[in-house]
């Protein structure tokens, strides 16, 4: 008999039913260091105090109006994003999936108000933008699209990090470029800055638009506000969610004026997209993670993980292969099965997110302490041991 709950997760036999800080507490009450963050989505923690009055504040005054009407959380959540970065508009989405729907949308609706047939978006291989049919079809990987055709056309992936593919494939019938600076689900694979800033020249060059999908490695996570920023290219387009809402579903398409001249009234929507609760909360997330100095402490902890991690790594030549990443955007490339690994973590009472090309994923939260790190590692070092020889 299928169960309640529609079984699309192969789920581990853990249940949670608080958290504080980087540690989440298992109903029999055994206490778990979370190095996975909800999938880099608790950026500040769990339950931590100023989202929880931040939300609880919110919730005591008004929870939903929709957009027929002006949202005033919603506009202060989009000037902070907006004097943030790059961008002159947001709309304000639920989720990552969501927000790469709209990238897609407003990129293909730019030229179409040019009077342009140019639909074709280039995007690469290992890609994960979320599982709707037209980001699975930006995907392209057979895990992803098996069974759910016929997938949304225009779609092209290229082989990843092949700029020479790229410089071949991209012409003035390509729309626009989707890729993560860096990808999370495909193995933490960094962009380089050199290679990010070819991609822009590529679409300066061409006409076509830079679609950055930050979802996992923006909102601090690589000790800028955004990894682009390291290259110091500009989007045109840009996908963020996860760390935005601190825990509270929350997502955002951030975009120049240019590229959403299209996007004019009646052409996208969301009845739950930008309500109260979830804009005060993501307010709330934009003042710390924003500010210089919370950034600069994100880099420094993410230097003392990062040697804690390649001590780590050389105690188990057996099981790892080495650290990669950055920031607090962190994968163990493993010589073991990354499951196997997290499977050992669960015995250690730590928690961790397998990814694919044989990597293990660390995205603790971003104020995780100094003490926590010793205990991450000390951990992950008992995990390893139980894997060696």
């Amino acid at each position: 008999m299928i169960s309640h709950v529609l079984p699309t997760y192969n789920r581990a036999d853990l249940a949670f039913e608080r958290g504080e800080g980087s540690w989440a507490i298992a109903t029999d009450g055994t206490r778990y260091l979370d190095l996975g963050a909800g999938i880099a989505v608790n950026a500040l923690g769990h339950a931590n105090p100023e989202l929880v009055a931040a939300l609880t504040e919110q919730a005591g005054r008004i929870w939903h109006v929709s957009n027929l009407y002006h949202i005033p959380e919603q506009e202060r959540l989009a000037d902070l994003l907006v004097e943030n970065t790059f961008a002159d508009t947001v709309f304000i989405t639920n989720s990552g999936t969501e927000a790469a729907e709209l990238a897609i949308k407003m990129a293909r609706k730019y030229w179409a108000e040019q009077g342009e047939d140019r639909f074709e978006i280039l995007t690469f291989e290992g890609a994960f933008h979320g599982r709707s049919t037209g980001a699975i079809a930006a995907s392209g990987s057979e895990k992803m699209v098996k069974g759910f055709g016929p997938l949304m056309p225009g779609f092209r992936q290229l082989p990843w990090g092949d700029m020479s593919a790229l410089e071949a494939a991209i012409s003035d019938r390509t729309a626009a470029v989707l890729i993560e600076p860096i990808q999370g689900e495909g193995g933490i694979r960094p962009l380089s800055d050199e290679d990010l800033r070819l991609i822009r020249a590529l679409c300066d060059r061409n006409g076509a638009l830079l679609v950055l999908d930050e979802v996992q490695c923006g909102m601090g996570r690589t000790g800028k506000l955004f990894a682009h920023e390291y290259a110091g290219v500009i989007p045109d387009i840009m996908m963020v969610a996860k760390g935005i809402g601190g825990g509270f579903p929350l997502g955002a398409v951030l975009a120049t004026e240019k590229a959403a001249a299209g996007m004019v009234a009646g052409t996208h929507g969301s009845t739950y997209g930008g309500n109260p609760l979830a804009c005060a909360v993501g307010a709330r997330v934009m003042e710390i993670v924003a500010a210089p100095e919370f950034l600069a402490e994100v880099n420094r902890k993410a230097g003392l993980f990062r040697q804690k991690l390649e001590a780590l790594v050389a105690a188990h030549p057996d099981v790892f292969e080495g650290v990669r990443g950055q920031g607090l955007m962190l994968g163990l490339k493993c010589k073991a099965a990354p499951s196997d690994l997290v499977k050992a973590g669960y015995a250690e009472h730590i928690l961790t997110v397998p990814a694919a090309d044989g990597t293990l994923r660390l995205l603790p939260p971003l104020n995780i302490s100094d003490e926590d790190i010793a205990e991450a590692v000390a951990r992950l070092d008992r995990a390893a041991g139980r894997l060696d020889g």
